[in-house]
C-alpha cells in the first residue's frame, strides 16, 4: 500500500497530467499521482522526463537495460513492472528482459556490451558508488564519450525514479499481465 495518498488535489495541473497518462499509457501512473501533491516537484519531474526521452546518443536497447538493471538493484517494483510494459512497447525480447535482474546466473544471453552496461548500472546504483576506471574506460572504449554522459544520466535519473518510487510505497500496478522480471530479494 501506497505510503502517500494517491488522490492529489484536483488542479489544473493535475487534471491534465491524468489525460496526458491515460491517454499514453491506458491508467494514470501512481508516481504522477503521488508527485501530484506538489506542483513544482511535479512540473520539474516532468520537465526532466521530457528531456530524457528527447536522448538519442545512445542505443534504446541498452538504455532500457540499464534502466531495467537499476530498478532491479534498487528493487522497486513499480519501476520493474512498468519497465517491462515498457520493454514490449519498444519490440525488445522478453525472455532477455526477464533475466536483467539476474544477470550474473545469465551472462551467454547477453552481449559483452550489454554485460558491461549492466554491470556499470548497478555499480552506479550501489552506495557509495563502487564505479571503476576499467569499467567507464571500457563503456567510453565501445560507446563514445556522448552515449557514455547520457548512459550515466539514465542510470542517474532511473535512481531518483526508483528511490522515490520505492520510498512512496508505489508497487506493481499491472502494467504487464504477470511481470516475468523477477525482483533480486
Amino acid at each position: 500500500m501506497a505510503r502517500i495518498s494517491l488522490t492529489p488535489p484536483r488542479t489544473l495541473l493535475n487534471r491534465v497530467g491524468a489525460w496526458y497518462s491515460r491517454r499514453t499509457y491506458g491508467k494514470v501512473l501512481d508516481p504522477g499521482l503521488a508527485v501530484g501533491h506538489n506542483a513544482r516537484v511535479l512540473l520539474a519531474y516532468v520537465r526532466q522526463e521530457r528531456g530524457a526521452a528527447r536522448w538519442n546518443r545512445l542505443d534504446p536497447s541498452l538504455k532500457h537495460l540499464a534502466v531495467m538493471a537499476t530498478a532491479a538493484k534498487i528493487n522497486c517494483s513499480w519501476c520493474m513492472d512498468f519497465g517491462h510494459w515498457e520493454a514490449g512497447t519498444l519490440g525488445l525480447p522478453m525472455d532477455k528482459i526477464s533475466k536483467v535482474a539476474q544477470w550474473r546466473d545469465h551472462r551467454e544471453d547477453f552481449t559483452a556490451l550489454e554485460l558491461l552496461v549492466l554491470e556499470y548500472a548497478e555499480a552506479m546504483t550501489e552506495t557509495a558508488p563502487r564505479v571503476t576506471d576499467e569499467l567507464a574506460a571500457a563503456l567510453l572504449e565501445r560507446l563514445g564519450e556522448a552515449a557514455f554522459v547520457e548512459l550515466t544520466a539514465m542510470v542517474a535519473l532511473e535512481n531518483y525514479r526508483s528511490r522515490v518510487n520505492s520510498a512512496f510505497g508505489l508497487v506493481s500496478q499491472g502494467f504487464s499481465d504477470a511481470c516475468a522480471v523477477p525482483s533480486r530479494v
